[in-house]
């Protein structure tokens, strides 16, 4: 059994057919699903799926795309989602500074205020690190009692041993299996028992999928890699990386 830690099944792509999508996903061993809120709207989108779907569990949060978009009140709202046993961790929340769709001022002051609602609840996060790695290790670093996932990792090794060694998993995406990725080279080096697999579907679909819309169940292909790089079976793999994601996200 697998996991897809990390997806986002209300786009149309996926949400139209989403029974069939979750049974291809079946077919390919992935049995549960984590569905990630990227703004209010989404993250209520996501709790009715989870809701309505006994394997999709829910995340609320806002993305830094988004930060400049909240209401005065969006804590609040956040905070009633996440009273919700399905909904795992408060995310997607982080940086980017790469597409800087908000300003940067605005994505940090969001940030640390999601932060203080995770450390206040005591629930995992979820968040996205596009070109931003000091700024969200050193705020990380103010809130140590925070633990959660860092998700679509696709920075340096040293990164991600320092969020690794200050609690936090690493997750791993389609962007794993692309061609000449530096991804497989890190992955390697780090140690199974910190590591997840996601999708981020409908988005980085992996080798042999690269460039069409992605699907939950290609988790399978990341862990597929992840245990030729560690040299481990799948079925390994699949008990560890489950193992890890019900660890941290508290669900059984």
């Amino acid at each position: 059994m697998l996991i897809d830690t990390h997806c986002h099944l209300f786009f149309d792509e996926l949400k139209e057919d989403l029974s069939n999508v979750l049974k291809r996903a079946a077919d390919l061993g992935v049995t549960k699903f984590i569905c990630v809120g990227t703004n209010i709207e989404d993250s209520k989108e996501s709790h009715n799926l989870a809701l309505n779907y006994e394997k999709i569990f829910s995340t609320a949060g806002v993305h830094p795309h988004d930060a400049e978009e909240v209401a005065e009140n969006y804590i609040d709202e956040l905070y009633n989602l996440l009273k919700d046993k399905k909904v795992l961790a408060v995310g997607e929340i982080g940086l980017d500074y790469f597409k800087e769709l908000s300003d940067i001022r605005v994505q940090k002051k969001i940030f640390a205020e999601q932060l203080e609602l995770a450390q206040k609840i005591n629930k995992p996060i979820v968040f996205h690190n596009r070109d931003s790695d000091d700024d969200i290790i050193n705020i990380l670093s103010e809130f140590p009692n925070v633990y959660g996932v860092a998700h679509c990792f696709s920075s340096t090794y040293d990164v991600a041993k320092k969020l690794i060694d200050m609690g936090f998993y690493i997750s791993f995406s389609g962007n794993l299996t692309f061609k000449n990725s530096h991804l497989p080279d890190v992955a390697k080096r780090l140690p199974i028992d910190r590591l997840l697999v996601e999708t981020d579907s409908p988005f980085l679909s992996p080798a042999p999928h690269r460039g069409k819309t992605n699907e939950p169940g290609r988790a399978r292909f990341v862990a597929d890699l992840l245990a030729r790089l560690h040299n481990l079976s799948i079925n390994e793999v699949a008990q560890i990386t489950t193992t890890n994601a019900k660890a941290i996200f508290n669900f059984s």
